[in-house]
């Protein structure tokens, strides 16, 4: 199925089951949003709808092909490069966002030291049943590490899993490595001095449908 024929993403998200993933992740966001407080910090979600995660925050989700919130707008956002304290990217480089143009992006909004709270699905856990064929994509942490690193962030050698395992419930609980859970956090900083060339993108860069629970 090609981007664009399929279902949407922000749809599964905003549905009972995508929400006691999103419901799950309050307290990572209230964390990310505590970690360099009085600078601004920038969060993407797959839906709108989503409580706030603290001050000085902006919070911007997908909507029919762009982001919608405070502004209107695709990539590249409407902010100085290296000016986000924090950047939270929910689950928009799931299916709404191609990932390495949410990466690229999230490197340079950051400022140095910065970091990146990545929370994606988790390809093995047997909640990938309830979004398979729905929109939502998903890819194991060390498939995130390759791109974060490709990106010139530095990521955490060790991903937290998080939210339910099947029942469509919300499990805030984290544990080292993803193991089952419905999603993980994996974290990732941005060094004063890139790793690799950063090569911009000019638009966002939507991916609408997919055709099974792993991303490319």
């Amino acid at each position: 199925m090609a981007p664009g024929q399929g279902p949407l993403a922000g749809d599964w998200f905003a549905s009972l089951a995508g929400r006691a993933v999103l419901d799950s992740e309050g307290e990572i966001v209230r964390q990310a949003a505590r970690e360099r407080a009085g600078q601004p910090w920038l969060r993407l979600m797959p839906t709108g709808g989503l409580d706030a995660g603290g001050e000085r925050e902006l919070a911007l989700f997908v909507e029919r092909g762009a982001f919608a919130g405070p502004v209107r707008c695709g990539f590249p956002l409407p902010l100085a490069s290296e000016s986000i304290g924090t950047v939270v990217l929910q689950h928009v480089a799931d299916g709404p966002v191609l990932p390495a143009a949410a990466l690229e992006e999230a490197a340079r909004v950051l400022v140095p030291g910065g970091r990146l709270w990545l929370l994606a699905l988790n390809p093995l856990a047997p909640y990938r049943f309830r979004w398979m064929r729905q929109g939502p994509v998903a890819s194991e942490p060390v498939r995130w590490r390759r791109r974060l690193r490709t990106a010139g962030l530095v990521p955490e050698a060790v991903s937290q899993g998080v939210g339910p395992r099947w029942d469509i419930l919300p499990n805030a609980t984290l544990q080292q490595g993803a193991g089952l859970r419905a999603a993980y956090l994996l974290r990732a900083e941005k060094r004063l001095y890139p790793l690799t060339p950063i090569r911009h993108r000019p638009s966002m860069r939507l991916q609408t449908g997919a055709t099974g629970a792993s991303g490319a």
